[in-house]
């Protein structure tokens, strides 16, 4: 976020705004940098700049994970049904260094996530959490599995079919393309292992539709918040300090 895009909001007459972050999940990079960005660029704007309120973490909204299993089990259909019992799941994303996931709920979200794509799929195939897209210093530890260590202990086990599925991003850009339909398939040929791309959420109706539900929650603090699942919805305005950098 720039300032001259939010004077030009309040040439407009808009003093209040609200911001859909592309992130599904609370974590520093997808959450309070942010936030930081957002104040910044109200402090360069100055005294005109209106209020922004980011929207809250959806990571367990049924506008995310109904379409991503909707993904998936269409990837599923293309598996030939007499391999599709056995196919594995692999839910991807983005790594990041560990020290920043402990100090948020990264991980518990991304778990939760998965859990409930499985289920809304009947619990049908074994899954498994991997990242990938690392950076960052050799020697700093970052979340793993990475997604190719993943397929070569699939192959290893003798499976023949895994459908990865990139829970971790809402739209097929370059880095999604480039990690999976680059390298990680080519990681995977390599292995003699058939691996499936799931499509990302991109416009799916549902989700477009649950980000109108998120802006309408806002101006309703009061209204039911949507989610499945065991946790409660995130809220409106992150804590004071949550997911530090």
């Amino acid at each position: 976020m720039e300032a001259p895009g939010l004077l030009g909001v309040a040439d407009d007459g808009v003093g209040q705004a609200v911001a859909f972050v592309t992130s599904a999940f609370s974590s520093y990079p997808g959450c309070r940098q942010y936030l930081e960005d957002i104040e910044r660029a109200r402090a360069d704007a100055g005294e005109r700049a209106p209020t922004v309120g980011k929207l809250r973490a959806f990571y367990n909204h049924p506008g995310f994970v109904r379409p991503v299993a909707r993904g998936v089990e269409a990837t599923l259909g293309e598996v030939p049904e007499g391999r599709r019992r056995q196919a594995r799941l692999a839910f991807t994303a983005h790594s990041i260094p560990v020290a920043m996931a402990r100090s948020s709920d990264y991980e518990a979200q991304l778990d939760e996530a998965c859990r409930l794509v499985s289920g809304v799929l009947g619990d049908r195939y074994p899954w498994e959490l991997v990242y990938q897209s690392r950076s960052g210093p050799p020697g700093q530890p970052w979340l793993e599995p990475d997604v190719g260590d993943h397929l070569e202990k699939l192959a290893a086990a003798g499976v023949d079919d895994v459908v990865i599925v990139p829970i971790g991003f809402v739209s097929d850009h370059m880095e999604v393309c480039f990690d999976l339909d680059v390298e990680a398939a080519a990681k995977a040929d390599e292995l003699g292992l058939r691996a499936h791309r799931a499509p990302t959420v991109g416009t799916d109706p549902e989700f477009v539709a649950m980000i109108v539900d998120l802006v309408a929650e806002r101006g309703q603090p009061q209204s039911r918040r949507r989610r499945l699942g065991t946790h409660e919805p995130r809220p409106d305005v992150c804590p004071p300090g949550c997911c530090p950098g």
